[in-house]
């Protein structure tokens, strides 16, 4: 009898395997439990991403299926598992939900995760006389109204939804909106959620600069706000230090006591400011939201560092932008939200050259830890050596890494940052 249930037991192991299945040792079949925003939001088993798949220098040229499944590949052999995107009336996001749900059953153990934003704009946005005391009310409902959609056609998929990228922080002069248009439509998602018209699992939230959540002036204090942080299931705050090493350069240099270090130690000491830099927003939105006697979870919407700039952050400006800081602050950061256990949805995965078409050179283009055309920048360089990225490729081109992979040729690019007199602020 033994044997024969022996005998059985192989035969059904070989019938699983030749139909196209292996096991796995490493986790457990996927007839686990499904995970919730809650479950995956700050656990470093789950790291979130930026993610824009476009190639070409205009968003007339959506990517296609076979181009998003190519990146979703890229991306899951770094462990990424949560991505950001934005703007529901593109193909692009319909695209990536369908390119995730067919690798999902062409290997049913595959996870990928969204946080879908939905982008909302005042009344006459990007014009030369935006209203920003009212809004673009059918633009912005329509643009919900497709998140709901979605949610409700991928629950597997879409755990996140996101009410506005960057819509009322007051320096997004040709859209921004008052605190409460957000809260308008953060309270009609969580009252179709309420009535059962989407999943009560469902996460809402607004991802907004580290200001607009309480964390800058006055101005941002108001009684909608206090009503906004009540009505999210969580914050999601941005934070850029990079842009302040030109607008508000105070923690950005090289300081007193640091002439004599190496030159590594040098851009290390600028680096650690500017992650400790971002630490203070961060923690500035916290203080604010305790102060309200408001209890939520605070999560990192986006932050990031560019690669190379022609401008304010370049070498003719605060000598910021360059691979090698970049891949100091992407460490930097991960290290801390792993360890603080937040989600840092980083900013982002692979370049994106129409953000600022007319100009190749500017600091928008230059933001993914992957050039356009697939090459790893010096951020990920240990993966390539880890050989994850074997059998991938983007559009045609394998995974190698920038500058042939050669630090020395790298280090001869990356201009120290300035010579500042003093100390550091809060050194």
């Amino acid at each position: 009898m033994k044997r024969r249930w022996q005998t059985a037991g192989i035969l059904l192991a070989l019938a699983f395997i030749f139909s196209g299945h292996t096991w796995r040792l490493d986790k457990p079949y996927q007839n686990r439990k499904a995970l919730t925003a809650k479950d995956i939001l700050g656990n470093p088993k789950y790291l979130a991403i930026s993610y824009g798949g476009y190639r070409e220098n205009s968003r007339a040229l959506q990517p296609t299926v076979e181009q998003l499944k190519e990146d979703m590949k890229i991306l899951a052999a770094m462990n990424i598992r949560v991505l950001r995107t934005y703007n529901t009336k593109l193909a692009e996001v319909a695209n990536l939900l369908k390119a995730i749900r067919a690798l999902k059953q062409e290997d049913p153990d595959f996870e990928m995760y969204i946080m879908l934003g939905a982008w909302i704009d005042c009344r006459r946005a990007h014009t030369n006389h935006p209203d920003h005391h009212h809004e673009d009310e059918e633009a912005n409902a329509g643009e919900i109204q497709r998140a709901v959609d979605m949610a409700s056609q991928y629950p597997d998929i879409v755990k996140i939804i996101a009410v506005g990228n960057e819509a009322m922080v007051h320096w997004a002069g040709s859209y921004y909106v008052q605190p409460w248009v957000i809260l308008k439509y953060v309270n009609q998602l969580q009252a179709l959620k309420k009535a059962g018209k989407l999943s009560k699992d469902l996460w809402i939230t607004s991802s907004d600069n580290f200001a607009s959540w309480g964390g800058g002036g006055a101005e941002y204090h108001l009684e909608d706000l206090t009503k906004l942080f009540k009505a999210v299931d969580y914050v999601s705050m941005h934070t850029y230090p990079m842009h302040d090493t030109h607008y508000n350069p105070a923690f950005w240099g090289n300081f007193e006591g640091e002439e004599t270090l190496s030159d590594a130690a040098k851009m290390v000491a600028a680096m650690t400011r500017a992650r400790d830099y971002a630490v203070s927003q961060y923690q500035s939105v916290a203080k604010y939201m305790k102060r309200l006697g408001i209890k939520k979870p605070i999560h990192i919407g986006e932050t990031g560092w560019a690669s190379a700039c022609n401008g304010h952050y370049g070498t003719d400006g605060s000598k910021a932008t360059d691979e090698y800081k970049e891949g100091l602050y992407y460490q930097m950061m991960r290290e801390w939200t792993d360890r603080e256990r937040i989600a840092c949805f980083y900013f982002e995965a692979f370049d994106e050259i129409w953000k600022d078409a007319g100009n190749p050179g500017g600091s928008e283009n230059h933001f993914g830890l992957f050039t356009i055309d697939g090459k790893a920048k010096y951020a990920i360089w240990d993966l390539v050596d880890k050989g994850i990225f074997e059998g991938l490729s983007r559009d045609g081109n394998p995974i190698v890494k920038t500058q042939g992979g050669n630090k020395a040729t790298l280090l001869q690019q990356v201009p120290l940052p300035p010579v500042k007199q003093g100390k550091a602020a809060g050194h």
